[in-house]
């Protein structure tokens, strides 16, 4: 029942809030391993998360893990999506991220994985091939954050406020947004946690 409204218990990344203003804060986030698989969204009907079982069933979320281990690995939050071209390097927890592929757009999804996995040869090998497992290094966003549904054109609006914050006050704006939703499907909209994240110098 509580997460139809809104509980988050599940491990999530950790970050050090470095500057709060009021319309967004600078965080730094610690170094992490993430789980990720690249996908053709149109083989799944237009669903852009069409990557999350493939992942899920790597974690063991949906029934036995799919790794080398019998062991099953938390989840964690948030599940967060990126829209970029495909030569800009990508970073974040649980990602989904949309690159150009010549004529297609494609979709990358990450987990971030527990914290107790410390490198990438620690993580359980995936046993499905298009699992990767990467490490990625300390990195430093500007966020917002915000409830509801997180629809595309709401999303759009955030991300240019954010950015014209973020210039406002002198931050170098490096790549691509993303959008962390924390909560799943069946969580009222009024009680959902949202958030976009632009990476900065």
């Amino acid at each position: 029942m509580g997460l139809v409204f809104g509980k988050i218990d599940v491990e999530t990344p950790k970050f050090e809030v470095i500057k709060s203003k009021d319309d967004y804060e600078i965080r730094k986030y610690s170094p992490s391993v993430i789980a990720e698989v690249t996908y053709d969204p149109t083989h799944f009907k237009g669903n852009k998360d069409g990557g999350f079982m493939i992942l899920a069933n790597y974690i063991g979320a949906v029934g036995n893990p799919q790794n080398s281990t019998p062991e099953k690995i938390a989840m964690t939050a948030p599940v967060i999506t990126q829209s970029s071209p495909k030569k800009i390097p990508m970073t974040a927890p649980v990602v989904t991220k949309e690159v150009e592929d010549k004529e297609k757009k494609m979709m990358t999804m990450q987990f971030i994985l527990p914290q107790k996995y410390r490198k990438a040869e620690e993580a359980p090998r995936p046993v499905d091939e298009r699992v990767v497992i990467r490490e990625e290094g300390e990195r430093k966003y500007g966020v917002v954050k915000f409830g509801g549904v997180a629809t595309e054109e709401v999303v759009v609006k955030k991300v240019e406020e954010l950015r014209i914050g973020l210039e406002r006050d002198g931050y170098k704006v490096i790549g691509q947004f993303l959008v962390a939703r924390y909560n799943p499907p069946w969580t009222l909209p009024a009680f959902r946690t949202n958030e976009v994240l632009l990476p900065i110098e």
